[in-house]
């Protein structure tokens, strides 16, 4: 259960409707969300109004008998998630829009490996595809009824878009959002060179729980220092999101509050809409927190404990940045000032150094070296404060996209060692 499943239907389409429509992923009359409600009637969105401006009052239920009530038509393609519906008793809300990215991979009938991130492949599932048929036909709705009949939750429809399905509108919208985020980052992967995935036991160890060292404690009400700390996680937390940094179900902010004692995103928050509630208060080995602790937890504890002058740290994973880890491609920060400035060198890990050898990777985290990167799982940033560590998350993600969009134009042109000098000494920068 989240919060959303406390709002009426037509009202979380709404919402839902309006951050597909804000994220860039549908267009003013493209796309169309449902909901299936306890009674069997499905609320779904309109054909042929605004999406930018939608409202309760637009959306349209089509009852269990069929009849139809609203002052609208329902979306041509209503039939379609009532074949969804059939095919999949578990299904409760179904999502289908047009993103840039995932209408180029069904042009070009390529599937995109969700394999290239655990993360990815835990929220996303291995997608399918099914064959072209006019929008709102029969032909259409068979093709993809039987997509999902065969227990695909996400499907890519040949040039056309993608639908997913999920056991609520939130967990369908993060699996179609998570889907699109990653298809974008596999795209910048093959601009630099030839994509890695993981193979099953790698993602296996991904998704093992890492926590098991901590134990939760009675929930106490937080101190004042506590509850400005955590003001300032939401607050960035959902900028992040703005920015396309994080996406609703990926991207961890830790920050300390006090010695061992810090404040963390919690797994199952919606990083868009993240309220202080949400998260998890961490002291030694025990959590407070009405929600489940961070896959992230225990290695921000290990770096808390190993580096006391860092006070903030973001796990994220950002599409051109990651891109680079990907694809196996070194990124060099020696692009503009501001990147070596704010980033230094970035050191590289392997997948699974974390859980191999942790004490290397801790040490290496410094306010010298605030930045690295772990192959095919995640970019860690890390400041005196959290809006430093968000700096720097900005600045690698928009130099990365930078250098990619550069790498089209012709050979990279980096600033040599007198220009590097240059930045140590009138910043007076750690050797």
């Amino acid at each position: 259960m989240n919060k959303f499943d406390f709002q009426h239907p037509a009202v979380q389409i709404v919402k839902f409707m309006k951050r597909i429509y804000d994220y860039g992923m549908t267009t003013t009359s493209g796309g169309n969300l449902s909901i299936l409600d306890e009674n069997g009637d499905m609320w779904i969105s309109p054909s042929g109004i605004d999406k930018g401006t939608l409202t309760p009052a637009d959306v349209v239920c089509i009852k269990k008998d069929g009849t139809v009530i609203g002052k609208h038509k329902p979306s041509c393609e209503y039939p379609f998630h009532q074949g969804i519906y059939k095919a999949n008793p578990e299904a409760k809300a179904v999502v289908h829009a047009h993103p840039p990215m995932l209408v180029a991979f069904s042009i070009a009938k390529k599937i995109p490996n969700m394999n290239v991130l655990a993360h990815s492949r835990r929220i996303v599932g291995t997608p399918s595809m099914a064959g072209y048929g006019c929008p709102g036909s029969t032909v259409l709705g068979g093709k993809i009824q039987a997509e999902f009949e065969k227990g695909f939750k996400a499907v890519l429809l040949e040039n056309h878009g993608a639908v997913v399905c999920g056991s609520s509108l939130l967990d369908a919208f993060q699996r179609f959002e998570t889907y699109d985020f990653t298809a974008r980052m596999i795209s910048d992967a093959i601009s630099l060179g030839t994509p890695h995935y993981l193979a099953e036991e790698q993602i296996q160890q991904a998704l093992e729980n890492h926590n098991k060292a901590f134990v939760k404690g009675p929930c106490v009400l937080p101190g004042t220092k506590e509850l400005e700390v955590r003001a300032k996680v939401c607050e960035l937390t959902q900028r992040a999101y703005r920015q396309k940094l994080f996406s609703s179900t990926e991207g961890t902010c830790a920050v300390r509050v006090d010695g061992d004692h810090f404040v963390i995103t919690s797994a199952g928050c919606d990083r868009g809409t993240v309220e202080p509630q949400e998260l998890i208060s961490v002291k030694g080995y025990e959590y407070t927190g009405c929600g489940e602790l961070d896959s992230n937890a225990w290695l921000s504890k290990a770096i808390f404990d190993q580096q006391p002058e860092l006070n903030a740290l973001i796990f994220a994973h950002p599409t051109a940045l990651m891109a680079y880890g990907v694809a196996d491609v070194k990124f060099d920060t020696r692009l503009i000032p501001e990147s070596y400035l704010l980033l230094r060198e970035v050191p590289v890990f392997d997948f699974g150094v974390q859980y191999q050898n942790l004490q290397e990777f801790v040490k290496t985290v410094s306010p010298r070296l605030p930045v690295v990167m772990v192959k095919n799982d995640f970019v860690l940033t890390a400041g005196k404060d959290l809006l430093q560590a968000l700096d720097r998350l900005e600045v690698a993600e928009y130099s990365a996209k930078g250098a990619i969009t550069a790498g089209k134009l012709g050979e990279l042109k980096l600033m040599g060692d007198d220009a590097i000098q240059d930045i140590i000494t009138a910043f007076n920068l750690i050797p």
